[in-house]
């Protein structure tokens, strides 16, 4: 019996040993407390007294009884109190001993919040003392007392929030450390706390992620499939990416299936045999090929299969790498029918070639045509050496070669004459050293061509690098060499010499009328002229019709004067086949150095001279002008501008009123707009339209700019509340280039515009390029329902015969005849007979470059139907027009509003 019950015994046992007493007491008194009769009745008086006295110390010893067994209770009670606080004490010591050798830190709060134990890991973990906890602390304060030394991760209320969680929240210390903080509540409304350090469980935790994921991709970019199951129930555990790939499933259908679900049966069988014969091998592992049905084809797989063991040796899982080698087998096919083709290939080069083995200097292949460089048969080479074959004497001379190529490492070629019974021929011998893994020299290839034939035909392909092949002059490479060769000797002297440009003229007509034939001829006698002439210059063809020749002596006078008997020269005529044949010449001249000191300025300052010959009057000789050629650069440069500025966006479109010709204009007898470009350049600023449309049409460049301003114009127009015309501008060389008729149908069809409201300006440009041509694309166009206006009606040569030709539906007649009305008698005859010849053919006439009140007046009495310029509205952006197309005028656009309209 242990001390505690021992001690509860005794407590027991005191009271009842007390009790016991007490009645023991009280028994006898109650007997004598009693009255006594005597026989005869009466009462006893001595019994009566006895019996007073009796009770009295009765009473009396009872009452000490009493007193004693309330103080004997209370000195027990007080014993029992005693050992309890002791018990506890005992208890508390040990619970908070205990607490205290806790590797976790722990915190307890009552029910008001109030610390009530803190154990010594909590302190150290966060660098208290005992000292730093204070009576009444709670177990907030404790937490801001954490924040303010840098123990806290996050701000206080979110961390009371975090920690709530039942996994806990991990607070990342400044000092690196992480630790786990849970928050257990109590049923009498206190807090338990724990606070775990878990830095080296994290971090190991981290590493072993970091491996697994590691591992997990080096096995998912093995290139071969790896697939691991377990043995016991045969289902996949494991499946990389290459293993997805073939069997065309995701790893997640794969893992927990067996075999029969990822194969067909008949594969699926083959796998489950192979498996078995793995676990049963004595080694644990084998290596099979298989052929099995996949992917709607056979394939051969080769397969190792390994058995991973427990701890005790029990097999535990199969882990399998196979691929697929179907291509592989076939390849090692392909490889072999490569290695015959090769070898028959080889046999059957035109080349003499043997492979020398360096360690014995015996030859160990030699091909056919080696047979009749070394006059002996292959059989008799292999296996041979230089002293087999050769004599002596070149036995040395071609060993120390193969030793200089050796030493070399590397390819070595040499050319050297032989003697054959063809006689005396050039052959290309190359030696090839081929290195072992080592890097050591293992085999000598030696080759040997004769080259002879190829070397004449080089060196006629040399020449004709440098010479053309029709006049046998140089050509443009040799020309500019020759340049250079003489600004080389004359730098540094007062020599001077000029460079001719020369052009003829009209060579192309003399192609077109007489042949081909005719018009080479013609060059080749050129070209003899040409050099009986300068007598000693050099002369070149450059192009098809362009020549060049390069003169010394006192310039620009040597140089004129041999301009001069060149154009005397082209006086006679030239005759071919009894047929006389004449051409001009243009002639463009630079002179060294004032004109440039190197080949390419030269040639190119005297091309720029030509181009102001030609453009000046064919026919003529003009040296370089460095202001002429400015202008032309500044053309030039313009035009790259140009091109730049219609893929950048900078060009715009304003809009010129047409309307009813009335001698009072109002702002509803406008019927439409015509679209015109504009160029704000952001160097040059306004472009004027004459400057770029012109150099556009030169350029070929009016083709994609055309296309910008058709596509703009019938984008803009479509967006009218106004049902107005538009109309557009087309050059003679959008009709040349592309698909017209196409891109207009496109246009409509992109843009949303009724084709009725589209009408599409030319000039007779287009018929007079190709009138077949551009007539039948005229009706193509018309037929898509677009309307079709001659601009500039009267100032061609030949307008009449296109209106027979064509039903225009509008004419433009030439703003020149209007600016000349009340000027010139003749152009107001003019102009009314256009417009009876117009209404004859039942075609609308329009009179451009109206400015004036009476050209206007006389439009509108001679009944002209439309007119357009100045005085009806300036080209402008079209929100100078908003109310016109039936927009809302804005405030900003009322100053731009056109006057002469009410």
């Amino acid at each position: 019996m242990t001390g505690w019950q021992k001690q509860a015994r005794a407590t027991t046992a005191s009271p009842v040993w007390v009790a016991v007493c007490l009645c023991a007491v009280l028994a006898p008194g109650s007997a004598a407390a009693q009255i006594v009769a005597n026989p005869d009745g009466s009462f006893s008086a001595t019994a009566l007294e006895i019996s007073n006295t009796a009770l009295v110390w009765q009473v009396a010893m009872g009452g000490l009884v009493v007193a004693a067994f309330l103080a004997a209770i209370i000195l027990w009670v007080s014993s029992a109190l005693r050992r309890a606080r002791h018990s506890n004490i005992r208890r508390a010591a040990f619970v908070s001993s205990a607490l205290n050798s806790l590797t976790t830190g722990i915190v307890m709060v009552d029910a008001r919040k109030r610390i009530v134990f803190c154990n010594d890991r909590y302190l150290e973990m966060y660098g208290f003392s005992r000292s730093d906890l204070v009576a009444g602390m709670t177990g907030r304060d404790l937490t801001a007392l954490r924040a303010t030394r840098g123990m806290l991760c996050d701000d206080i209320d979110e961390y009371y929030r975090n920690v709530k969680s039942p996994e806990g929240h991990v607070c990342e210390l400044l000092d690196g450390r992480s630790i786990l903080v849970k928050h257990r509540e109590l049923s009498n409304g206190g807090i338990v706390s724990t606070h775990e350090d878990c830095t080296a469980r994290r971090k190991m935790s981290r590493q072993l992620a970091t491996t697994t994921h590691f591992l997990e991709s080096v096995i998912d970019n093995i290139p071969v499939c790896v697939a691991a199951k377990s043995i016991e129930d045969g289902r996949y555990i494991l499946a990389n990416r290459a293993f997805e790939q073939f069997s065309g499933l995701s790893r997640d259908q794969i893992i927990g299936q067996t075999a029969e679900k990822v194969y067909v049966p008949e594969a699926a069988q083959m796998v489950t045999e192979a498996d078995r014969d793995a676990i049963a091998s004595p080694t644990g592992q084998t290596r099979t090929e298989l052929s099995i049905e996949h992917n709607g084809g056979r394939r051969l797989i080769a397969c190792n299969r390994m058995i991973a063991r427990d701890e005790k040796g029990k097999p535990e899982f199969l882990v399998s790498l196979f691929e697929d080698v179907t291509d592989r087998r076939s390849l090692s096919r392909e490889v072999q029918s490569a290695k015959k083709f090769l070898e028959q290939v080889v046999d059957n080069i035109p080349v003499s070639l043997v492979v020398k083995r360096l360690s014995d200097g015996q030859y160990v292949l030699a091909n056919r045509a080696a047979e009749a460089m070394l006059t002996r048969r292959r059989e008799d080479v292999i296996g041979s050496t230089l002293e087999d074959i050769y004599n002596p004497a070149d036995v040395q001379f071609i060993l120390k070669r193969d030793e200089d190529a050796v030493r070399k490492k590397g390819v070595v070629t040499e050319e050297h004459p032989i003697q054959t019974e063809n006689g005396l021929r050039l052959f290309l011998t190359r030696r090839v050293t081929v290195l072992d893994e080592a890097g050591e020299p293992q085999y000598l290839i030696k080759t040997n061509e004769d080259i002879t034939d190829r070397r004449e035909t080089e060196s006629r392909m040399a020449h004709m690098a440098y010479h053309d092949a029709l006049t046998e002059l140089p050509n443009r490479a040799a020309f500019l060499q020759a340049l250079e060769q003489m600004i080389d000797a004359c730098e540094d002297t007062d020599e001077e010499f000029a460079v001719l440009s020369l052009d003829l003229d009209r060579l192309k007509e003399i192609n077109d009328v007489f042949g081909h034939e005719v018009g080479d001829k013609l060059l080749i006698e050129f070209s003899r002229r040409l050099e009986s002439v300068i007598s000693g210059g050099v002369v070149a063809r450059l192009s098809g019709d362009e020549f060049g020749l390069i003169i010394d002596g006192l310039q620009p006078d040597s140089a004129k004067a041999l301009a001069t008997r060149l154009m005397q020269s082209m006086q006679t005529e030239f005759m071919f086949d009894g047929r006389a044949v004449r051409i001009g010449l243009t002639i463009g001249i630079s002179v060294y150095p004032r004109n440039g000191r190197d080949a390419e300025t030269l040639l190119t300052n005297a091309d720029a001279a030509l181009f102001r010959a030609k453009t000046k009057a064919r026919g003529s000789i003009n040296f370089f002008d460095m202001e002429l050629d400015q202008q032309l650069r500044d053309r030039r440069a313009l035009h790259q501008d140009l091109s730049t500025a219609i893929r950048n966006g900078e060009l715009s479109l304003h809009y010129q009123p047409q309307a009813r010709a009335r001698h009072k204009m109002k702002s509803d007898h406008v019927l439409g707009f015509e679209a015109l470009a504009r160029w704000t350049h952001p160097v040059r600023g306004f472009v004027p339209p004459g400057d770029f449309i012109p150099l556009a049409e030169e350029s070929g460049l009016i083709v994609e700019m055309g296309e910008w301003i058709l596509r703009e114009a019938c984008r803009e127009a479509a967006s009218w509340p106004k049902d107005l015309q538009i109309s557009v501008n087309l050059s003679p060389a959008q009709f040349m280039h592309g698909d017209l008729v196409g891109l207009v149908h496109s246009i409509l069809i992109e843009t949303g515009l009724a084709p009725g409201r589209l009408e599409l300006e030319i000039t007779e440009g287009v018929l007079i390029e190709d009138f077949d041509r551009g007539l039948s694309l005229l009706r193509r166009l018309k037929a898509l329902g677009v309307r079709i206006a001659m601009d500039d009606f009267g100032s061609g040569y030949s307008s009449l015969t296109y209106l027979q030709a064509f039903p225009f539906d509008k004419i433009k007649i030439d703003r020149a005849f209007v600016m000349n009305l009340g000027r010139n008698p003749q152009s107001a005859a003019i102009i009314r007979a256009m417009i009876g010849l117009g209404h004859g053919l039942n075609i609308s006439i329009v009179a451009e470059g109206v400015e004036t009140q009476e050209q206007l007046s006389f439009l509108a009495d001679e009944a002209c139907d439309q007119v357009q310029g100045y005085l009806l509205g300036k080209p402008a952006p079209i929100e100078t027009y908003a109310e016109w197309i039936g927009r809302t005028k804005s405030v900003s656009n009322v100053s731009n509003l056109p006057r002469r309209v009410g």
